[in-house]
């Protein structure tokens, strides 16, 4: 179905139940549907063209979800930006994806100024939450209060094969690809994650947080499919959001793996309510399993995480949080460090360099294969058939798979250190550092060595109560995981670079060692 359909759904099922809940903002199902009849009805007035790209720049803001089910009411295609990019970066996916519309927030003015002057093919520009430079806020562009709704465009089968969104990847080797999400691949996301993340009461209240232009946004989407309440907070204040658990009576909740170390470090942590909390889901990248573990000992078990990417939509595999709260028991606990087993939606498997699918225990590429797959990427027929080699989605991930069917992912390819001819994955070392008080976040890159080749080396943030220092975490390592896998030196920092997207920028922590050399491997 059209995310839409699901969106319809409930708010049949439940007109009068709140939707969303955003500052002072706070609209029922039936009230945002009117919204979104008056705002899809605008659109068609001005001449919006079926499947056509409508951008959205903004903060956190209860207008964008009315926004994004606007767009989808009346045929449009999202487009999420994301304002951590670089403004030329975002300018750049713009002009590749034909944006035709830009609904913005006015603390995003003047970038929003830069992309109408840049990007030809924008035709109208909306500012979200107040008149601006002579574009018309949300209120004023809607038809009028009264106004009969719009048609509904759908078809018997959902209209499977249309985009619901061209999502961009986060760029870091290149410019961004847009991911084509489907409505068929994004409803069986929706769905995926209704199953997995059902309560035993029909009213779930979700608390969004993290960036709508990221994962939360299909987190909050799934969220509607269920008939929730979302709590939109305009970004991550670790006071807000673990007041907001108790407050708002929160039963589901995404954050990244970042956001919840600073909470765990907070000195008042143990001082909110979290009884609520049923599901507590970090994704987006691997979770320390020693903060896991304290999670689970702070939040209750309540916590969980998924694994999956923009191409392969966030729930190709599932950890839950029975299975979560027993590994932190002590049964088995290396599942800490797993990201799960295969959801239903999808076949995972693990590949080597020949398209040959690997058995039970050996380490190899993750590939999938499923309704969560998208479309390949938007005007990019070379690329797509080459990340669907041998009949498979190519997720880039290198992992394993444990007798009972648990993935645990070992490394990007690209991440991978060669030292002395052996092969290490940063993310082994990562978190057998961070298993020391202390330690509030470690990155693990590979630098130039003229014995080594390259030495695996750890850039660590260290909590400024005290921390250990270089030597004891080296020898913590060899201890934990051997002397070829332990640091060799370690780089103590006040904060570690990341993309726009919140992950370790990698690139950008080599580039301080490797200036200078033709090449970032020996």
């Amino acid at each position: 179905m059209r995310t839409i359909d699901y969106f319809d759904k409930q708010a049949t099922l439940h007109p009068d139940r709140t939707v969303l809940v955003a500052g002072s903002e706070r609209r029922s199902y039936a009230e945002l549907q009117a919204l979104t009849h008056r705002l899809a009805g605008a659109m068609l007035d001005a001449g919006l063209v079926h499947q056509e790209a409508v951008a959205i720049l903004s903060p956190n803001d209860g207008s964008v979800v009315t926004a994004m089910l606007g767009l989808w009411r009346a045929g449009g295609v999202w487009i999420p930006v994301n304002s951590r990019n670089a403004l030329a970066d975002n300018i750049a996916y713009l002009n590749y994806v034909r944006a035709g519309w830009l609904f913005y927030h006015s603390s995003y003015t003047e970038d929003a100024l830069r992309v109408q002057a840049e990007v030809p093919s924008i035709r109208h520009m909306i500012c979200l939450d107040a008149g601006d430079s002579g574009n018309p806020s949300l209120s004023q562009f809607m038809r009028p209060p009264g106004s009969p709704p719009v048609p509904d465009w759908g078809e018997p089968m959902g209209n499977g094969e249309e985009l619901a969104a061209i999502i961009a990847t986060g760029g870091t080797t290149g410019p961004a690809k847009g991911v084509r999400v489907l409505n068929r691949s994004w409803g069986c996301m929706l769905e995926t994650i209704g199953n997995i993340m059902g309560i035993d009461h029909d009213h779930p209240v979700f608390l969004t947080t993290a960036p709508l232009t990221h994962a939360a946004g299909p987190v909050t989407m799934a969220g509607i499919a269920m008939g929730a309440t979302i709590v939109v907070l305009p970004g991550f204040d670790a006071d807000a959001v673990m007041a907001g658990f108790g407050k708002h009576r929160v039963t589901h909740t995404f954050l990244p793996p970042t956001a919840l170390y600073t909470m765990l470090a907070h000195p008042r942590v143990r001082d909110f309510d979290y009884s609520s909390l049923r599901y507590f889901l970090l994704a987006g990248s691997a979770v320390a399993p020693e903060k896991l573990r304290q999670a689970v000992d702070v939040f209750g078990p309540c916590m969980c995480q998924s694994y999956g990417q923009t191409e392969f939509h966030l729930v190709a595999t599932w950890l839950s949080p029975q299975v979560v709260a027993a590994a932190a028991a002590g049964s088995h606990p290396e599942r800490l460090a797993s990201c799960g087993q295969a959801t239903y939606s999808c076949r995972v498997e693990l590949m080597d360099d020949d398209g040959a699918i690997l058995p039970t225990g050996e380490v190899g590429e993750i590939v999938g294969r499923g309704g969560i797959v998208g479309g390949g990427y938007f005007e990019m027929p070379v690329v797509s058939a080459e990340t669907w080699a041998h009949g498979w989605h190519h997720t880039g991930d290198v992992g394993r798979r444990d007798e009972h069917g648990f993935y645990y992912i070992v490394d990007r390819k690209k991440d991978m250190i060669v030292t002395g001819g052996f092969n290490v994955f940063c993310t082994e070392v990562e978190a057998a550092v961070t298993e020391l008080p202390g330690v509030l976040e470690c990155a693990v890159i590979g630098t130039p060595d003229e014995k080594w080749g390259e030495a695996v080396t750890a850039i660590v943030v260290g909590d400024p109560a005290g921390h250990p220092d270089e030597a004891a975490i080296i020898a913590h390592c060899k201890a934990r995981i051997g002397s070829v896998k332990a640091p060799k030196a370690v780089h103590f920092r006040d904060a570690i670079p990341r993309t726009a997207v919140g992950k370790f920028d990698k690139k950008a922590m080599r580039a301080e060692f490797w200036e200078g050399s033709d090449r970032a491997v020996n």
